[in-house]
């Protein structure tokens, strides 16, 4: 509590002292008088100094749109001395086109035209026949000149009208923007038109009559050697003091498309945009703007008026202006000596002040710079002061509360150091046991996981192996004996014919499932020899194959074999599986029938993929994943064993390829057959580890 009070008690004191060492400083009337005096004249020196500025370049700008609209009734002078010239005339007059179109690209190439080219009576390009006419950009300075009068105007072509004129000039057009402070939002990210200087003048025969109209245009887009003529009229020897440049901008509404305000050293600013503030008043209200700005990246004494196009239309900006720094470097080092003069009459009768302020400020400027260290993290120290007032002893005290801070500081730091430390300890020890724990956990899952497989393995081989020889030796005794009981009857079978017929389908159909148990079950022993196989083939000799199930329910196979590759497979076991996919798909349809569609496709360079679509009933999520599984099956009692989608995902499986199923409730389904060229052939007990594995 002391020394709070000893510190308020010191403010205090010098308080009272510095006001009156400040007040005497104060009083002075030089000190007074002289700064309101410099004042003045540095507001008077500045402001006549940019009126001035300001007129210059309203003045620039001026004759820049003179310069402007003489260039483009240049552009319409030289298409009328062609137009006047005889050699023109003559040639036209003899339909002569190639000489016509020769004097053309003569006068494009020496007169700088973008395009030049002629138009018939109605406005078309000249010498096409009607059925193939192609039509100019039609305009009021089309109409004009279609009625024998000259005209030139700006307008602006869009990438549509770019491409009917050249595609080259309609992607030579495309301008990327930058983005711009200042500059009013926008979702566009390329200016794609052109603003073009269009001329148009008729050519008349010697009675006057219109007989075409030579259309010639001068694209501002790019156009370096537009701005820099009119920069070099404008700006030129001995305009501008040393150090300035004089640029000129032509903006399509607020983009520049030609300048040579530089954006970087010997780069352009094109494609960089105006702020909002200059578009609200030149594009949107049609005023000049007149004002010092930041142009691209540095200030320049500016001024922008709208350009209207041949429709009156506000389409852009002509832009003139300098680079304000040499002006506003001169205009400083003019007031600097004038500032100079002040301060020398005011040096000689503020020595007096600053002998007597140094004393109190030198100390409050190293306070001042110990608190500026202290905030960035630093140790620095006022340190001795010569001086023994109230400041002074201000200064010392404030050392030595700074020195306690930095001690507290230290004892808080290690104790945060050693309580981070133990925390380290402790969650290093944590996460270890976790990571030990979290793989015994994995350990036991794959142990358990392994150890059903090979019990479900070992079960399903025997129940296999047992049922397959406990039926199929009744079934052979059956139909041995329903053989000999229709050889002994003869004739007289006929009243249970039909009946016998059933009972050995039956037996055949048990014996289908066996083999197909014992097929899934032991793959090996039924392995195809393999060959190259035309998978396109395939699926047309399968079709004959399905053809008896239309007394079932009607429905329609719609191909699309656009496979080319081959893949190496046992055709029977391939062609097994599609009439699997389509029996399935025949069973998924609706009662009044539906459409499937078998497609073929190359796979990547790695094979070839077979899908086969219905639009049946489709299946949920849960019969996905276990459509695959044997004895699983959607179908009606008596419709099927459930092995079919088993066995052909075996026999896929086994030569490294695979079958996969995309489906939703009531919208079909897609069996995807993914074939390898060369197959990757599996062991037994991988393929039945797999097929098992769905199981768990």
């Amino acid at each position: 509590m002391g020394k709070p009070n000893l510190f308020l008690k010191v403010i205090g004191r010098i308080q009272g002292t510095l006001r009156y060492k400040l007040l005497t400083l104060v009083l002075f009337p030089i000190v007074l008088i002289m700064p309101i005096a410099l004042a003045l004249a540095i507001y008077w020196g500045a402001s006549t100094t940019y009126a001035q500025l300001y007129l210059k370049v309203n003045t620039d700008l001026s004759v820049s749109h003179d310069i402007f609209r003489r260039i483009r009734e240049d552009y319409l002078a030289r298409l009328g001395r062609l137009t006047e010239s005889y050699s023109f005339r003559t040639a036209l007059e003899a339909q002569q086109l190639d000489a016509v179109q020769t004097q053309l690209a003569a006068l494009k190439r020496s007169a700088g035209f973008t395009y030049l080219r002629l138009l018939d009576r109605q406005g078309n390009l000249y010498g096409r026949p009607a059925d193939g006419a192609v039509p100019a950009k039609s305009s009021p300075s089309l109409v004009a000149a279609l009625r024998g009068e000259p005209r030139v105007a700006v307008e602006i072509f869009d990438q549509a009208e770019l491409e009917r004129i050249s595609p080259a000039l309609a992607r030579q057009n495309r301008l990327p923007l930058i983005d711009t402070d200042k500059a009013r939002p926008t979702r566009r990210n390329t200016e794609d038109r052109a603003m073009m200087i269009r001329a148009l003048h008729p050519v008349e025969d010697t009675q006057g009559r219109l007989v075409a109209v030579v259309e010639g245009a001068v694209s501002l887009n790019g156009n370096f050697a537009f701005v820099d003529t009119i920069r070099d009229l404008v700006y030129g020897p001995g305009s501008l003091p040393e150090g300035s440049i004089g640029t000129v901008t032509v903006f399509i509404d607020d983009v520049r498309i030609t300048t040579n305000v530089p954006l970087r050293p010997g780069e352009r600013a094109l494609g960089t945009r105006v702020s909002n503030e200059v578009r609200s008043q030149v594009l949107d209200r049609g005023e000049a703007w007149i004002d010092s700005a930041f142009v691209v990246n540095d200030w320049y004494l500016s001024a922008y008026e709208p350009i209207e196009d041949v429709h009156g239309q506000r389409v852009g900006m002509l832009y003139a202006g300098f680079l304000e720094e040499p002006f506003r470097t001169a205009l400083w080092r003019a007031l600097g000596m004038l500032v100079l003069l002040f301060l020398l009459l005011m040096g000689i009768s503020s020595l007096l002040a600053v002998v007597g302020a140094k004393s109190i400020f030198k100390p409050l400027e190293k306070m001042s710079q110990v608190v500026r260290a202290t905030r960035a993290g630093g140790a620095r120290r006022v340190g001795a002061l010569a001086s023994r007032d109230e400041i002074g002893e201000l200064a010392r005290e404030f050392d030595a509360m700074l020195d306690l801070l930095a001690e507290r500081s230290r004892q808080i730091q290690a104790w945060a150091d050693q309580l981070e430390h133990k925390v380290e300890e402790r969650t290093a020890e944590l996460q270890s046991k976790n990571q030990d724990l979290q793989r015994t956990i994995r350990a036991l899952r794959e142990t358990r996981q392994q150890l059903v497989v090979a019990e479900k393995l070992a079960a399903l081989g025997e129940l296999t192996a047992g049922v397959a020889h406990e039926i199929n030796n009744p079934a052979a005794v059956m139909l041995g004996n329903l053989d000999l009981i229709t050889a002994e009857l003869g004739p007289a079978i006929k009243p249970v014919e039909q009946e016998i017929r059933l009972v050995m389908e039956q037996i055949y159909r048990i014996k289908d499932i066996v083999n197909n148990l014992l097929q899934y079950a032991r793959p090996d022993e039924y392995a195809g020899y393999l060959t190259q196989v035309d998978v396109n083939g395939v699926v047309e000799h399968t079709l004959a194959l399905v053809r008896h199930l239309r007394k079932q329910r009607e429905f329609v196979i719609n191909l699309s074999l656009q496979a080319t590759g081959s893949v190496e497979i046992n055709e029977q076991e391939l062609q097994q599986v599609i009439v699997n996919l389509v029996v399935n798909a025949v069973h998924a349809l609706p009662a009044g029938g539906g459409e499937i569609e078998i497609s073929t496709r190359d796979w990547k360079g790695q094979g070839v993929v077979i899908r086969v679509r219905d639009n049946g009933m489709g299946m949920d999520d849960e019969a996905i994943g276990r459509v695959f599984n044997p004895f699983f099956s959607t179908k009606r009692t008596g419709e099927g064993s459930g092995l079919g989608l088993s066995v052909s995902y075996g026999l896929i499986r086994r030569y490294g390829g695979n079958i996969t199923v995309t489906s939703k409730p009531g919208e079909g389904a897609c069996f995807s057959v993914w074939l390898l060229s060369e197959p990757v052939m599996a062991t037994d007990e991988e393929t039945i580890e797999e097929q098992l594995h769905a199981l768990l």
